[in-house]
């Protein structure tokens, strides 16, 4: 969900406060670079998981407060709309059989949710966007209680200062061509967040390695082909996350302005070419400056929060997001990778971090790194190709050429993500577990998109229209999540 604020608007004396603490915490961040003052001795990994709430209809179910009431944990946490929850898991070490833990303490913690989320007279689904999503359902009180939200619709409309447009063509044909005149479409996109704490010395290779796994992660993962009814790409989310936070008009995309939604323009070698290029190109959305004087922290030996810093970068939406935590006293950095989307089970889930975990250790330690031998934009076009057709994309790879997804991955890949595993403690069980679902999905070449947009195609030609389709599918979808069998072992009907 991203930290609380107390306010939904901002004067301009305070976006310049603001501005001065940014560039004031990113100076501090330098120094503390520089005197290596961070936790690097324990590796650990950490799960953000998004999820959508329906009805007894599979229509999106406007309940959060409720359903969070119900369930009293705080693990669970709003998101932007209404029908949004996020599950936050604690961080943990990856080694020996740990992921077989959090799988188990995973589905206990979502069947509690479930069964109270029932209570409020809600489901709970994890999927990339809820096929059930219409515009109709975004007029009237969609926006979850939370300043931070609103403050975030109002400073991107300002910013832009006319309505959001959202054009995107599915590879069939069918084309969405919209306007929206808030954010609400974003909440469509839901996510599982992947976080990995490095010490600042081994991030740029862990980020560089992230953003090249991305375009094969994607592919493996997608889960969100249908948006407003039609099929577009086998992960819309990734162009719909795009186009629903541009702050930019027309003119500002024809000078080139960045957009908000980054997958970056280079490689980095160090943690602070992110936080400096945040700082630069970005003007602030939310602009809540804190009383902390980070310099007096640091030089009385404290570790300063770095709030300002922090805030900002939460608004700069990367891929691979770099995430710096003051961790009580113990301060340290994460690679946290924003790729995949939520669902469908969760074992594809595990399964999904297992295969990026192992990836990028590989990828990291390489004593040529891939990243000297592959242009950025190479793997910024792999990423978007992944994004539009999927497991059936074809991919360059340095030394390879150009090759299907799949094979990809079964050739090359998963060796690379088991040496990864192996190397990183995991227990041969668990990695057997999880690099198999990677396997079946790759040799029947069913993901989360494939199933439903399939599921949907035989359930038109049986006589129903889409809307129908669409609602009947989910319904199923629904059913098979809570089975937790992989995807691609689901059936048709």
């Amino acid at each position: 969900m991203g930290k609380e604020v107390a306010a939904q608007s901002y004067s301009r004396e305070e976006r310049q406060r603001y501005r001065e603490k940014v560039q004031q915490n990113l100076d501090v961040f330098e120094r503390m670079l520089n005197e290596r003052a961070f936790d690097e001795e324990v590796p650990l990994t950490g799960l953000e998981i998004e999820l959508n709430l329906i009805d007894d209809g599979q229509q999106p179910a406007f309940v959060n407060d409720e359903v969070l009431e119900a369930i009293a944990d705080p693990e669970y946490q709003t998101e932007l709309a209404q029908f949004n929850i996020e599950l936050n898991v604690a961080p943990r070490p990856l080694p020996g059989d740990s992921a077989l833990r959090l799988e188990e303490s995973l589905r206990e913690s979502l069947n509690r949710a479930e069964s109270k989320a029932e209570e409020a007279g809600a489901r709970i689904i994890a999927i990339g966007i809820l096929p059930t999503i219409r515009p109709e359902h975004f007029q009237g009180e969609w926006i979850s209680d939370n300043n931070r939200y609103t403050a975030l619709n109002d400073s991107i409309f300002v910013a832009r200062g006319e309505d959001i447009v959202l054009d995107i063509e599915g590879p069939t044909g069918e084309r969405l061509h919209t306007f929206a005149d808030s954010i609400a479409p974003e909440s469509a996109c839901t996510s599982v967040q992947l976080h990995l704490q490095v010490g600042p010395t081994q991030f740029a290779d862990h980020w560089n390695a992230a953003q090249i796994i991305s375009a094969p992660q994607l592919a493996l993962a997608a889960n969100s082909p249908f948006f407003f009814g039609r099929r577009l790409h086998a992960e819309t989310r990734v162009a719909l996350f795009a186009q629903a936070t541009d702050t930019r008009p027309i003119e500002l995309k024809n000078q080139g302005v960045r957009p908000r939604v980054f997958f970056g323009e280079r490689w980095i070698t160090s943690i602070f070419d992110l936080f400096e290029e945040n700082v630069r190109y970005f003007p602030a959305l939310l602009a809540e400056a804190t009383e902390e004087d980070p310099v007096a922290v640091l030089d009385a030996g404290g570790t300063p929060e770095l709030g300002e810093l922090n805030l900002h970068n939460g608004t700069v939406y990367r891929w691979n997001r770099p995430i710096y935590d003051p961790g009580k006293g113990h301060p340290h950095v994460r690679v946290e990778n924003r790729v995949l989307p939520a669902g469908p089970t969760i074992i594809d889930t595990l399964a999904n971090a297992a295969f990026y975990y192992g990836c990028v250790r590989t990828l990291a330690n390489e004593d040529r790194p891939l990243w000297t031998r592959m242009s950025f934009p190479a793997a910024e076009a792999n990423f978007e190709t992944a994004a539009r057709d999927g497991i059936n994309a074809r991919l360059y790879w340095p030394g390879l050429g150009e090759l299907g997804a799949d094979e990809l991955v079964l050739r090359h890949l998963l060796p690379m993500a088991r040496r990864g595993l192996e190397d990183w403690g995991v227990a041969e069980r668990v990695i057997t577990r999880y690099l198999s679902v990677i396997e079946g999905r790759c040799t029947s070449g069913v993901n989360g998109a494939v199933w439903q947009s399939e599921c949907v195609r035989r359930l038109e030609e049986a006589g129903l229209d889409r809307a129908a389709a669409l609602a009947e599918m989910t319904g199923l979808y629904t059913e098979h999540m809570h089975t937790n069998a992989p995807v691609h072992t689901w059936p048709l009907p």
